[in-house]
């Protein structure tokens, strides 16, 4: 899987496949463009392209109910709450499997992929998809070192994290000393903070950030959510 850097600006394009683009957020990210066919993500330019009416209504709707959508509702003056939200990953190269059934890379079974997996290179820095605080640390699972972000009714899952869980008498934290990350449970994170760096900790073939959603405890396609972003920061612009 490669990709060809275009040039740099302040907002980031992702070309996806078919050139749908989705943008980033910080100060200095390269524009990427998915070309071959190594370009293993499939699933997400279908979503943007060619996903059924029926899923796509299901999905709209529970933005409609979110807690964080009716905190920053749109006004005159402020139509996008997506301005909010952050790219979960610095240094993106390409996605490497997305939400559904799929081939394990482990087991070479068929089983549900409950996220996203975002490839970059080891040591990138993760960062904060929406304001909310630490539910959850944890290292001794498959998603290796985690940490689970809650914001209204979204809870967001970042795993395959360097680092360590460790505990103290003030409480439990992740550490990553390298990376100069220290993450408390319980802690109040802002939208686009770093918290993490992409490791290999759990069951994993390389370095790469999976990332899950939830909406009221149901899993949602991220690939969606980042639809939504692009098309509120699209129209944001105009």
């Amino acid at each position: 899987m490669q990709s060809k850097i275009r040039n740099q600006k302040e907002w980031t394009e992702l070309v996806v496949a078919s050139k749908v683009k989705l943008p980033l957020i910080g100060s200095k990210f390269d524009f990427l463009q998915k070309k071959g066919k190594n370009f293993s993500y499939k699933g997400l330019w279908a979503i943007l392209l060619s996903i059924s009416t029926f899923s796509t209504f299901l999905v709209l709707e529970s933005f409609k109910k979110s807690p964080i959508q009716a905190q920053y509702a749109p006004t005159a003056t402020n139509s996008n709450i997506w301005q909010y939200a952050s790219f979960p990953v610095e240094n993106f190269q390409t996605y490497t499997s997305g939400y559904g059934y799929r081939t394990s890379p482990i087991t070479g079974q068929s089983q549900f992929h409950y996220g996203l997996d975002l490839a970059a290179p080891l040591g990138s820095y993760v960062r904060n998809w929406w304001a909310g605080r630490v539910v959850e640390l944890s290292d001794d699972t498959a998603c290796g070192t985690l940490i689970k972000i809650q914001s209204g009714q979204w809870q967001h899952i970042y795993c395959h994290l360097m680092g360590s869980v460790e505990e103290s008498p003030q409480g439990r934290y992740l550490i990553d000393r390298e990376g100069g990350i220290i993450i408390w449970q319980g802690q109040e994170i802002p939208a686009a903070a770093r918290i993490g760096r992409v490791g290999m900790t759990g069951r994993t073939t390389g370095p790469h950030l999976h990332w899950g959603l939830k909406h009221n405890g149901d899993y949602v396609d991220p690939g969606l959510v980042l639809q939504e972003m692009f098309r509120y920061q699209v129209s944001s612009r105009k």
